[in-house]
């Protein structure tokens, strides 16, 4: 009886490295299997959620879009209006372009808004109508969205424009605030203040006070020499160096 021939080693890797294969290519096909079975799952389990997220998140973007637009064509507009009251005031056409702010005023955006605001109130004070002066002045200065560089100046001039109707008490609370020095109001709403002092009849603060609104760098010319002069008569010495004193007289002249 022949024997099986015998099998050498170099055969038997061949038929390992086969057998191998084999199990890896099993392995692998096993293994999509699974992976398409679980994607199939988890489409099934989170594919319309996922593509609502999707409808609602391109229905925002849209909507986004069309606000900014929208407001983009609002302040354009607004803008339009603003310059067309204000070439009617340089005409001296106050009336009218007191009434071309209304619409700015009830429904104009918040920038246009208040500036429509501001500029009808400066119109209402020139028609002698400081009453409706001081609400709109009240309004913006009340504006929490307003600037505060705008908000301070309303109120400076809600209170001068009724000035001769409040009581000094009420004008050096709203305006003693502003009437520092560092602030960008110093030397108007100084002034002011200064003013009321005198009203209550207290000289010694009036007159420091407006000592230090002449010594101020940042005082206007005309209003560093109506202080300087309100400080001399109150017997309080405003003049730091006479030289400069001197020059800024001859420049005013």
């Amino acid at each position: 009886m022949a024997l099986p021939p015998a099998r050498s080693p170099e055969s038997e890797d061949k038929r390992a490295r086969a057998q191998a294969a084999q199990e890896d290519v099993l392995l692998r096909e096993v293994d999509d299997a699974v992976r398409q079975d679980q994607y199939a799952q988890a489409a099934r389990r989170y594919g319309r959620p996922l593509i609502i997220i999707l409808v609602v998140g391109l229905a925002l973007f849209a909507a986004y879009l069309f606000w900014n637009n929208r407001q983009e064509a609002a302040k354009e507009r607004d803008s339009e209006a603003l310059v067309s009251a204000m070439d009617q005031v340089e005409r001296g056409n106050l009336a009218s372009g007191s009434s071309a702010l209304d619409p700015l005023i009830a429904d104009g955006t918040d920038g246009a808004q208040v500036a429509a605001q501001m500029l009808k109130a400066g119109i209402a004070m020139e028609q002698s109508r400081p009453d409706e002066a001081a609400k709109l002045y009240d309004a913006v200065a009340t504006n929490g969205d307003a600037p505060q560089a705008l908000r301070d100046l309303a109120t400076i001039r809600a209170v001068t424009s009724r000035y001769d109707k409040l009581a000094p008490g009420d004008v050096i609370s709203r305006l003693k605030p502003l009437a520092v020095p560092g602030s960008a109001w110093f030397a108007p709403a100084g002034e002011i203040v200064a003013m009321a002092y005198l009203d209550q009849g207290k000289n010694a603060e009036a007159g420091a006070l407006f000592a230090a609104i002449a010594k101020d760098k940042n005082t206007p010319g005309s209003l560093k020499s109506r202080s300087r002069q309100m400080a001399g008569l109150l017997g309080v010495d405003a003049i730091d160096d006479v030289d400069t004193v001197l020059k800024e007289n001859a420049g005013a002249e």
